[in-house]
């Protein structure tokens, strides 16, 4: 019965595209529209947890966040960057590639 149901409602989906687009839209996992201009020290504040320590050994190292984004274990390793550190940047850079996380943007603070 429950699958006859969901086949029906499959059906319906599929035979309207206008309909199956705007109820895509409500249940998208994208994060919000903001754009923000994402960098290494960008990135590493985002990624918080005492990482941001090595913002300027990773600028000055690899200098490039797109080149951060493809920098393998060993590399971050002979850069002397802990291990829980590492599996951090290595972890939400993955992440980022994949479009499934973004740095926040600074709120802006009202006085």
């Amino acid at each position: 019965m429950a699958m006859r149901h969901f086949l029906s409602l499959n059906k319906s989906l599929l035979s309207s595209p206008s309909n199956s687009l705007s109820w895509l839209a409500n249940f998208s996992s994208k994060s919000s529209p903001y754009a923000v201009k994402v960098g290494i020290p960008e990135f590493l504040n985002g990624v918080g947890k005492g990482v941001e320590a090595h913002v300027e050994k990773l600028e000055s190292e690899i200098g490039d966040f797109q080149k951060l984004l493809v920098t393998r274990t060993l590399k971050l390793k002979k850069l002397q960057i802990p291990c829980k550190h590492r599996k951090l940047i290595l972890k939400y850079a993955h992440k980022y590639r994949l479009g499934l996380w973004r740095p926040r943007a600074e709120p802006v603070k009202s006085k």
